[in-house]
């Protein structure tokens, strides 16, 4: 059984990805600070806490397991906070990402699927997003990506080090058996703000913007189901493993919807109207965020299985109510 080494791997995607992992037949060791990740999360493998930058310890745990490659999801991701403090970001997330590629180096470890974001391209000029697009972040949390994608580049030429980096535009869900979800501290995602507020335990959701240039004056996105990009991270490992070149891809579904469609479809699915009240746009969110993820289609045969909107309100729903109860 392969060893693969998950940065994160106790947080929302990178549990998620641990799951489909050992679901495919390898061991994940998850490797997390747990300064937002949960050790409940943490359910098919070992989980050893330490902090990437605490080079010492992540030399121990690399020389202890022996991974065969690694998939890197930790890293600080608020956008409003990292405009904020823009120091902590850089230091998190591109020094704590060139520690690990130095010691994956120093190991012989050459292959790394890396949580990316359609953050890297800042204002679309498109409607819809493919790699092509230009990449021009307008926050540090984005531009702190974007600088781990040229890293990237650097070690492969360098060091043979082949990455494969995902471009996640908007997760949502959670496991579809019900054991693992979304739970941050604090929540900014729409759908489990939304869900929150139906259940009563959070206040009316804040929708922000009504008069953009959409069907409905509301902001639209592309919405992927968690599951569906955890599956998505080992079919990249796969074709790593098969020889697979480096590469940056986006990762959604094609499909935006619009705020108002996300809280018509949870009133659907839970017979709860969503208690909401509207503001006025906040400053630096596009109308619409759409992939276009052909190009990864094409090139591991990967296609979303759970990313309709009723499965996603469905399995979030479901979770709420777990952890609640």
């Amino acid at each position: 059984m392969k060893t693969i080494l998950v940065t994160g791997g106790a947080g929302y995607i990178g549990s998620h990805a641990c799951k489909a992992l050992a679901t495919a037949g390898y061991l994940p060791v998850a490797y997390d600070n747990l300064v937002y990740g949960h050790e409940r999360a943490v359910q098919w493998g070992p989980l050893e806490r330490g902090d990437l930058l605490d080079r010492d310890r992540l030399a121990a745990v690399v020389a202890q397991y022996r991974p065969a490659a690694v998939m890197h999801f930790a890293a600080y991701a608020y956008v409003g906070e990292s405009v904020g403090d823009p120091g902590k970001y850089y230091h998190n997330n591109v020094t704590g990402s060139l520690a690990l590629l130095q010691t994956m180096c120093a190991h012989g470890i050459d292959k790394l699927v890396f949580s990316s974001t359609c953050a890297t391209y800042g204002n679309p000029v498109h409607a819809v997003l493919d790699e092509s697009h230009p990449q021009a972040p307008i926050n540090p949390y984005g531009q702190s990506k974007l600088m781990v994608e040229t890293m990237l580049r650097d070690f492969d030429r360098a060091h043979a080090l082949r990455a494969i980096a995902l471009r996640y535009f908007n997760a949502a869900g959670a496991d579809l058996e019900g054991v693992i979800g979304e739970d941050h501290d604090p929540e900014t995602h729409l759908i489990p703000l939304a869900l929150g507020a139906a259940a009563g335990k959070r206040e009316p959701l804040a929708v922000f913007g009504t008069d953009y240039p959409t069907a409905d004056g509301t902001c639209i996105r592309d919405y992927i189901h968690v599951q569906d990009l955890a599956d998505a991270h080992v079919s990249a490992l796969q074709a790593l493993e098969q020889g697979a070149p480096s590469g940056a891809y986006n990762l959604g579904t094609g499909e935006g919807r619009s705020v108002k469609e996300v809280l018509d479809a949870i009133e659907k699915v839970t017979g709860i109207s969503v208690p909401h009240v509207f503001g006025d746009r906040r400053e630096g969110d596009p109308a619409r965020l759409v992939a276009d993820a052909a190009l990864f289609q094409r090139a591991f045969g990967w296609r979303p299985q759970h990313s309709d909107l009723p499965t996603i309100i469905r399995s979030a729903w479901q979770w709420l109510n777990r952890t609640a109860s």
